[in-house]
């Protein structure tokens, strides 16, 4: 399993103010928590929150190396949760659990879809449903994502998740009837041409010019 090193530091104030104050000298207030341990207040830099995230880490497993006043505690984690200020973009809160390695939890585990469905080959259109799935296992034991060849798939048929097979020791969480993958029919939408075409554009006129040169003889 992949570990990604992040320094913090104990945060000794708590209130809006300080914290506010940090986020405008670059710092993300954030929490570490867990079943065995007692809640600590850290900062973080944000902008190494910010790389984690750019580089699709934040869901990886954190070594955090927590300085307390000189003195170093680390401690592995996951990001619980990152709150980001929707208009800004800028990092608000950061809440990292402990992870015990005895003990099994919730993970969201990537797809990876390989081949080329039949139905794709015969005109169908790939249609991804679900692009993660969720299990239970050991830290030990989360793969870094679980292949799902799609190549069998014909059109109107779906691969589900109970059809996944998962490595060893990891436990399906999602409804097992739910579709993760499928191959639909495409549409096509045929333009009739019309019934009837529109006159021809001086037709009319044309038609009545020999009537009116046969009045003018009979004028005269």
């Amino acid at each position: 399993m992949e570990i990604t090193d992040l320094t913090a530091q104990v945060r000794k104030e708590q209130k809006k103010g300080p914290a506010r104050r940090l986020r405008q000298q670059g710092l993300v207030p954030a929490i570490f928590y867990g079943g065995s341990t007692e809640n600590i207040p850290l900062t973080v830099k944000s902008a190494d929150l910010l790389k984690l995230h750019k580089e699709k880490k934040d869901h990886a497993f954190i070594k955090l190396i927590i300085d307390d006043g000189g003195k170093k505690v680390e401690k592995l984690s996951l990001i619980k949760e990152l709150q980001v200020q929707p208009l800004t973009g800028i990092l608000y809160h950061a809440d990292f659990y402990e992870v015990d390695m005895k003990k099994k939890l919730v993970f969201d585990v990537s797809l990876n879809f390989t081949g080329k469905a039949i139905g794709v080959e015969n005109g169908g259109e790939l249609q991804h449903i679900k692009r993660d799935i969720k299990v239970l296992c050991l830290p030990s034991d989360l793969p870094d994502h679980i292949d799902v060849d799609i190549t069998p798939i014909e059109i109107g048929h779906s691969i589900k998740v109970k059809d996944i097979q998962l490595p060893e020791n990891l436990t399906h969480l999602d409804p097992p009837e739910a579709a993760v993958v499928s191959v639909a029919a495409v549409k096509v939408v045929k333009v009739e041409a019309a019934a009837e075409e529109a006159p021809v554009e001086g037709a009319t006129t044309a038609a009545a010019e020999p009537a009116k040169e046969e009045k003018k003889e009979k004028e005269k």
